[in-house]
């Protein structure tokens, strides 16, 4: 590796390397080569079925392509389970929210701080000592994304009991719990209203600014992507057909033909 392909691999927080994911006989991805920068929003686009959440699954360990390889922090990274790659500080949300819908705002935000927790299970438990100091710690950690996000009036609230916008909202600060290097958003605007992304789009944003997080994102509303990303791939049917700028990527003749140019 060179001195140029060395301040590359420092820049990009993530490369990911001629990935190849089959199921079967059928693949969902196929050679495909892009790379995350540290500190930019990269948006990930694509027809439905296009095989974009497979690449995400892929990042964060759910699935394990055939071939190919992905670089973190300018090293190659072994084969890892999902929860190994959370100690790496990946973080994720889900297309569907998967929040634990009897437990609060507060207690669903605290299991994002697991990965942080090293006492014993007898002393948590007990809540003394250690545990005690540990438990208060990571929840004055989490109060203070409460305040971030603007949901410090439904902190006690169950969040089976909150409208679908909040829910993401609080899915969204459940992941930033974890203190990510590199956050994934799955369709984190899926099924809001417009006023519902307009909060959502603001928070990215903050998260990204303020917080200085890495974010790649899975989007369908090509006029969020547009103003959020800094950088765009497109996959369609398992293939990369375009990688750029938002405007470069939007006057892809491949882009129009494939996705921008037919309802999605």
């Amino acid at each position: 590796m060179d001195q140029t392909e060395v301040a590359n691999r420092n820049y990009t927080l993530m490369d990911i390397v001629n990935v190849t994911l089959t199921f079967g006989g059928v693949k969902a991805l196929s050679d495909v080569s892009f790379n995350i920068k540290r500190g930019e929003i990269r948006a990930i686009i694509g027809p439905n079925g296009a095989g974009k959440s497979s690449m995400l699954n892929v990042i964060n360990g759910f699935y394990t392509p055939q071939e190919g390889e992905i670089w973190f922090e300018g090293k190659l990274r072994p084969r890892l389970k999902p929860h190994q790659i959370a100690y790496q500080r990946i973080a994720r949300t889900f297309q569907n929210i998967a929040l634990f819908e009897g437990m609060t705002v507060l207690d669903n935000m605290m299991t994002g701080r697991m990965i942080y927790m090293k006492s014993g299970l007898l002393s948590q438990l007990a809540w003394w000592g250690k545990a005690e100091r540990e438990e208060t710690e990571n929840r004055l950690i989490v109060e203070k994304i409460i305040d971030f996000l603007e949901i410090q009036a439904i902190r006690k609230t169950p969040v089976g009991m909150l409208p679908y916008g909040l829910q993401k909202r609080v899915e969204l600060g459940r992941a930033l719990a974890a203190e990510p290097m590199l956050l994934l958003l799955d369709e984190p605007m899926a099924g809001m209203n417009n006023e519902e992304k307009e909060d959502m789009c603001r928070f990215i944003l903050d998260v990204n600014e303020e917080l200085g997080t890495t974010i790649a994102l899975i989007e369908h509303d090509m006029g969020v992507v547009m103003d959020l990303a800094d950088r765009v791939v497109v996959i369609d049917h398992g293939e990369k057909i375009a990688d750029g700028q938002p405007d470069e990527v939007r006057n892809d003749q491949n882009v129009i033909d494939a996705y921008l140019g037919v309802s999605h």
